[in-house]
């Protein structure tokens, strides 16, 4: 049976049909490098993960796409752990790190079922570009954070971004779908607040979760992490929000999280 032909009742805890197809669509992960070039955010990225990760170790990259962030830190001397759904995407990592004569060892894997890593294997971790939002159900993300903290040694650094829901307020269609949105997440039990579908590229129902910022405090604590500096994102979500204080949770466009 293949991928693209698996029923949705056979599909990973907490993998939407969207988001399944997303992973295994080998021309979206051939394209995500050139349809993401020059994005703000990853040089945002790139210097957080320079100010806070400094002395090379282990590091898991939970979700790393086509490899942008852990290219750069296995330049840096990382022993680098790259760890995705899409083996297409891991493919390109691959390909990436033989050209640039680097040793990335990559695990296709469920971040909600992650026993495959070994307690304590990990100095640091990375979850970027709101990868944690596409896993459908508050308890499965909750289970790939305690994951993540199984994993990381204690007193090691890990690195969250994630999405906000209330900055939908900001523009006149986010305004029009938040309003039914929490009407829907009021009246139905399958639909919690910040759970969005949207068709991208021609794949149908793709999900992401976006965080009120309590519930993405709430859950890093709950799996045992200290959260050292939460950045807020502005609406570019490339930058740092002025004046974060001033109704920044309605204001900003994500975070980023720097925990222990």
């Amino acid at each position: 049976m293949s991928a693209a032909t698996r029923p949705s009742w056979q599909l990973p805890r907490g993998i939407p049909r969207g988001v399944w197809d997303y992973a295994h669509d080998a021309e979206i992960a051939r394209d995500y490098d050139a349809d993401l070039a020059d994005h703000p955010l990853f040089d945002f990225d790139e210097q957080i993960l320079s100010q806070h990760l400094k002395n090379p170790g282990r590091v898991v990259d939970f979700g790393c796409g086509t490899g942008r962030a852990v290219i750069p830190l296995a330049r840096r001397g990382f022993n680098v752990v790259a760890v995705d759904l899409s083996p297409a995407m891991l493919e390109i990592v691959g390909e990436k790190a033989a050209r640039a004569g680097l040793k990335i060892d990559r695990v296709r894997a469920n971040l909600v079922e992650l026993d495959c890593l070994s307690a304590g294997m990990a100095d640091c971790g990375v979850c970027l570009f709101s990868t944690l939002g596409m896993i459908r159900g508050r308890d499965n993300r909750q289970r790939a954070l305690d994951h993540a903290r199984r994993i990381i040694k204690p007193g090691g650094t890990f690195i969250l971004h994630a999405h906000n829901i209330w900055h939908n307020f900001w523009n006149p269609l986010g305004r029009r779908w938040i309003v039914r949105h929490v009407w829907q997440a009021v009246r139905r039990r399958d639909v919690e607040l910040g759970d969005k579908f949207f068709d991208y590229r021609g794949i149908p129902q793709v999900f992401v979760h976006a965080f009120p910022r309590r519930e993405l405090t709430g859950s890093l604590r709950r799996a045992g992490f200290r959260i050292r500096k939460l950045i807020t994102l502005d609406v570019t979500g490339c930058k740092a929000l002025r004046f974060p204080a001033l109704f920044g949770r309605a204001r900003a466009y994500g975070w980023i999280a720097v925990c222990e």
